[in-house]
């Protein structure tokens, strides 16, 4: 048998929690059967209520079964529940707090063994960055920072890039500094789709929007768009 296709997206921001279902039924077309089960993990909001359900609003009205997996309250058998995820599907918040929850779980093992094994990984905004090598974070108050991540895919990452004043300009300082590798930058709408590590499709619902591959060359900071499919949504 040969081994399952790793897919990961990555989505700068928008999705069900902005009001923008095309990215999400994006995602769900990218499952491995059809009506598949799909996870959200609010853990960089802190479980919050509302969050959990702004998706439950969205996802009942689309061609899925979804399910939401709780760190702040009653917490399931990880290993069981992400065992029956054809999706798993992270939200945004705070990155850095969301991922300390996560070691303290064990929940990175797992979450590779479902990558593994097939499920799709994907998220917003922290949700996003969390599977690089690093992540562009403002998880702290001070200004964007470097954050190391999981490690599913190389290099760093970038949500909100033309979507807020600060992330240009920092990334670029960032990589100038030598803080970052070359970094995936991805604005709000778009979802950057990989597949056995490699950028496969970059899937846009908004006008102008993009996902770009910022770099360092020859001491200067280069700027182009991602190498992919573009998909309009």
């Amino acid at each position: 048998m040969s081994p399952a296709r790793q897919q990961i997206i990555a989505i700068g921001g928008g999705g069900f929690s902005e009001g923008e279902p095309a990215l999400d039924r994006y995602v769900l077309a990218q499952a491995r059967r059809r009506s598949p089960t799909v996870s959200f993990v609010g853990t960089a909001s802190g479980d919050s209520d509302r969050y959990v359900a702004k998706f439950y609003a969205a996802f009942t009205k689309l061609d899925c079964r979804p399910s939401h997996l709780p760190l702040f309250g009653r917490t399931p058998d990880l290993r069981a529940h992400l065992r029956e995820q054809d999706i798993v599907y992270v939200g945004g918040g705070n990155t850095r707090s969301m991922l300390a929850v996560w070691r303290e779980w064990g929940l990175p093992e797992l979450l590779r063994e479902a990558l593994e094994s097939g499920t799709l990984l994907c998220g917003i905004s922290a949700g996003a960055i969390c599977w690089f090598d690093q992540g562009v974070t403002d998880s702290g108050a001070e200004a964007l920072e470097p954050l190391e991540c999981l490690g599913f895919l190389p290099g760093s990452c970038c949500p909100h890039y033309h979507g807020e004043a600060e992330r240009i300009p920092q990334t670029h300082r960032l990589l100038a500094e030598g803080r970052l590798a070359a970094v995936v930058a991805i604005d709000d709408g778009v979802a950057a789709h990989f597949v056995d590590g490699i950028a496969k499709c970059v899937a846009v619902s908004r006008d102008g929007a993009d996902a770009y591959l910022v770099s360092v060359c020859d001491g200067q900071v280069d700027e182009r768009p991602l190498e992919a499919e573009r998909v309009r949504l």
